[in-house]
């Protein structure tokens, strides 16, 4: 994942905006709890992001705007730091025809213009409104709490006027809309396909500006680029994250209460400057992967105990998620801080039937972070397993769809740490139907491998008595975990490896992490 702060400008018109590359039928979720937000299908094939402010008096200490650009998830959100609270952000979005998108507003309204893949509109008291092409082809549910749905589609409205359901031709395009409090209004348009709307107004880009700067000028210009083109700001690069931890060379025991100053980071040899620096206090969002396939049916009570000590032993401002996994990944519990729930739900694992497929259950939790996390926080999956997926030569039963290879290559795309607890299942293998010693050796390969590529630690659990304290070892380290970002200087994307180097002024210190990353 890259985050990109949009270093935007408050005054300038922006007709296309920022440009982000996005994959067919990419999935975005937008998020504006602090205005509106007006949608729109287009032919391209990214998604172009601008944004405008109501009030010439609104000024903001830092840009409002955040976009991460995650492996198979687009977010765009709205984070106001403005002096006048009372400012309103209205983010206009452009979407490709593919896209599966997800909008969601306070009290700000929300309009869509055009039909994409699949949509999802939800507002606490704003209207929403979605302008539709005509012949339709769409399964539609729309449903106001307390107020008002007007139509256009030839379909009656029940509950009393707040709940419309609706079938047009094949359904092809799925949409849902859900206010509390707003109004719904469907319009057919048979121009609503054909391109974006004209405004009589282009929304204009906002950021964090000095109000007796010239306008396109940033505040705090983090290089020497100049704004141009018409004072529309176009992100040209991303900001690289890693994550590390900081041991004492001298004691293996974690360094904290480090600064940025303490940092130095290289890439290719050339120092880079840090943008964004959290310390090792910042919380995690958590995914406890547990193997409960059939190598491990007689022991599950052991390991049931042994997540419950990482669930006691973790800090209190960390979420916690559950996600165990055999034949297919079964969520346990979502990231959540509650834990008495945390506790039922491990209580109530048992092994599951089917043959071991790790690497989709690995793809799985990054998608289910990608999805569920807030993007405010860091990010972590602890992964407790032999390592036997059943793709492994010597190990018998249908293995993961997915590739190593490829598994490791989202690994190394991953923005947060993957630690890994490799159990020692081995036994002695009396026929070819055993699961062959090569195997095993290929299993805790594999899963050490795997941590090195998350930028975690490989743990070695000879005994099943030993992993609750291998957990709590992981607790520990993630407590190290320091977080950096910066804007890299090559902003070539040719796909090649860049290396990375981190330094510390302590004595002593030492960085643990990843060594680097592919310049997709």
């Amino acid at each position: 994942m890259c985050l990109l702060l949009l270093a935007v400008d408050s005054s300038s018109a922006a007709d296309d905006g920022v440009r982000i590359d996005v994959p067919a039928a990419a999935r975005v979720r937008i998020e504006n709890q602090f205005g509106k937000v007006a949608a729109e299908v287009w032919k391209e094939k990214y998604v172009s992001v601008s944004a405008s402010i109501e009030g010439t008096e609104a000024r903001f200490t830092r840009s409002p705007i955040v976009i991460e650009n995650k492996a198979k998830l687009l977010l765009i959100s709205v984070t106001r730091t403005p002096v006048d609270p009372r400012a309103d952000i209205t983010l206009t979005v452009k979407l490709p025809a593919g896209s599966h998108t997800e909008i969601i507003t306070g009290v700000g309204s929300i309009t869509m213009r055009g039909t994409m893949a699949s949509a999802s509109l939800k507002s606490v008291s704003g209207d929403i409104r979605a302008e539709l092409p005509h012949p339709l082809n769409a399964d539609i549910s729309a449903r106001s709490t307390s107020g008002a749905i007007r139509s256009e589609l030839e379909a009656p409205l029940s509950g009393d006027g707040h709940v419309l359901q609706a079938r047009t031709g094949s359904g092809d395009f799925v949409l849902r809309i859900h206010s509390e409090t707003g109004e719904i209004t469907l319009v057919l348009d048979s121009q609503a396909n054909d391109g974006p709307a004209q405004v009589s107004v282009p929304p204009r880009l906002l950021g964090s500006e000095d109000i007796s700067q010239r306008d396109g000028t940033p505040a705090h210009p983090t290089d020497s680029e100049e704004v141009s083109e018409g004072d529309i700001v176009r992100v040209d690069s991303q900001l690289a994250t890693l994550n590390l931890s900081v041991i004492d060379r001298n004691t293996n025991r974690g360094v904290l209460g480090l600064t940025q100053s303490d940092f130095q980071l290289f890439e290719d040899g050339i120092e880079q400057r840090l943008l964004q620096f959290e310390s090792a206090s910042a919380p995690f969002d958590l995914i406890l992967l547990i193997d409960v396939s059939g190598s491990t049916r007689d022991v599950v009570k052991l390991i049931r105990a042994a997540a419950l000590r990482f669930v006691e032993a973790a800090r209190p401002s960390d979420r916690i998620g559950i996600i165990s996994f055999a034949g297919q990944p079964t969520v346990i519990s979502p990231v959540t801080l509650d834990r008495e729930v945390l506790r039922q739900r491990l209580n109530g694992i048992e092994t599951a039937t089917g043959d071991t497929k790790a690497y989709d259950a690995l793809d799985f939790s990054l998608a289910n972070l990608a999805t569920s996390t807030k993007n405010t926080r860091r990010t972590a999956i602890v992964m407790m397993s032999d390592g036997l997926d059943g793709s492994i030569p010597g190990v018998q039963g249908d293995g993961s769809k997915l590739p190593y290879g490829e598994m490791l290559s989202r690994v190394r795309e991953f923005d947060g740490v993957l630690y890994t607890l490799w159990l020692n299942t081995e036994y002695e293998a009396m026929n070819a139907q055993d699961t062959q010693p090569e195997a095993f050796d290929m299993g805790f390969e594999r899963m050490k491998e795997m941590a090195d590529a998350g930028g975690g630690v490989f743990y070695k659990v000879e005994r099943l008595q030993d992993l609750a304290g291998a957990y709590e070892r992981v607790v520990a380290d993630l407590g190290t975990v320091y977080s950096l970002a910066y804007r890299p200087t090559n902003k070539t994307r040719d796909g090649k490896w860049r290396a990375v180097r981190v330094t510390l002024t302590r004595p002593a210190a030492v960085a643990r992490g990843r060594h680097g990353y592919y310049a997709n």
